[in-house]
């Protein structure tokens, strides 16, 4: 019997898995000289991220072209709470771009600077239709800081790392404009805004990423300097690291989803931070420090990826998409709110 035609794109916040992953492999880059280990352990990981980065691809296109004229893709970039994440595409694509630099400088720097072109469009584009005034706050989520904030400051980051120096500033520039703009509204909407659906929580954790991955942007820039930027933003990001573990209960009773990918890359981000702090302070005992966070983030990863695996393997994949797509249109439909509540 025939499998029945699907009627809808797969949801955007699924690229969250190869954002996540990239994200993964960078801090193991990182942890990698510090803990002595060989180089070629890393890239398990990064050819991991770009296989799943490249399925994810492949996947949305042929879905794409069986839903085409019921589900349009434009349709689905201009949804308030799915449009954001169309981001991590290219996000992603800078990440891999750093690493196939180290083998091919030339693909690697043309990857990079692909993305950064495609990630300025969409971030443009989608700001202009957010212009039309036709956004509520309440559809507001952490996957707002993608387009302007993430995309810019990994942009920084990659660019300075495949040699494009004369781009890093200005990606951090936007980045950092961006970052105090898009996280007042997102404070504003879940302070004062009724709470998100249970797939989009996991999105909260971004907040911790724009401080992580700034830091490890400024000292890339300033050849490891310890300038009061970078002391202020990792005060900030300490801050934000706190809230999250204060919400760690309301994380652990939320059932598991596809959404929870969305923690990866904000514990990666983190955790690349910290083991940067450890490398520029030269600490003695430093492989301690380092194998630890790296541990729990092993942990996180590990726990996402079995109990996606095992949606899979069970044929739930469907019924995790069907989740995503209410939670995106719960939270894209709010209704009238009066104060802190949602009516009908």
């Amino acid at each position: 019997m025939p499998r029945p035609r699907p009627r809808t794109r797969i949801p955007l916040n699924t690229f969250a898995v190869p954002f996540g992953l990239a994200g993964f492999a960078e801090t193991w880059s990182y942890a990698a000289p510090v803990l002595h280990l060989p180089p070629v352990l890393p890239q398990v990981f990064w050819v991991l991220a770009a296989v799943a980065w490249l399925g994810m691809l492949g996947a949305h296109v042929l879905r794409g072209v069986r839903v085409r004229g019921r589900d349009r893709l434009v349709d689905q970039l201009r949804h308030p709470a799915q449009g954001p994440l169309a981001a991590l595409v290219p996000a992603t694509a800078m990440l891999l771009g750093v690493d196939l630099a180290r083998v091919w400088p030339t693909g690697g720097l043309a990857l990079v600077l692909a993305a950064v072109a495609v990630a300025a469009g969409f971030a443009a584009w989608l700001l202009a239709t957010w212009f039309e005034g036709r956004l509520a706050l309440e559809s507001v989520h952490g996957g707002y800081l993608l387009p302007t904030v993430a995309a810019a400051l990994v942009g920084s980051v990659a660019t300075h790392e495949v040699g494009a120096t004369w781009l890093s500033w200005a990606c951090f520039g936007v980045g950092v404009f961006f970052w105090g703009v898009m996280t007042g509204l997102l404070l504003l909407r879940l302070a004062f805004r009724p709470e998100l659906p249970g797939p989009l929580v996991p999105t909260m954790a971004i907040l911790v990423a724009p401080p992580s991955v700034a830091t490890v942007s400024l000292f890339a820039l300033t050849d490891d300097a310890l300038t009061l930027p970078v002391q202020a933003v990792t005060g900030l990001g300490v801050l934000l690291l706190l809230v999250q573990l204060a919400l760690l209960p309301r994380y652990v009773r939320l059932p598991f989803s596809l959404g929870f990918w969305s923690f990866v890359f904000p514990a990666a981000a983190v955790a690349t931070a910290a083991i940067d702090w450890v490398r520029v302070l030269d600490l003695p005992g430093a492989w301690i420090p380092t194998a630890a966070v790296l541990a729990l983030l092993c942990v996180l990863v590990a726990v996402v990826g079995a109990r996606s695996i095992g949606l899979a393997l069970h044929h739930l994949l469907g019924q995790a998409e069907d989740e995503l797509h209410a939670a995106d249109d719960e939270d894209a439909e709010p209704g009238p709110v009066t104060g802190a509540t949602r009516t009908a």
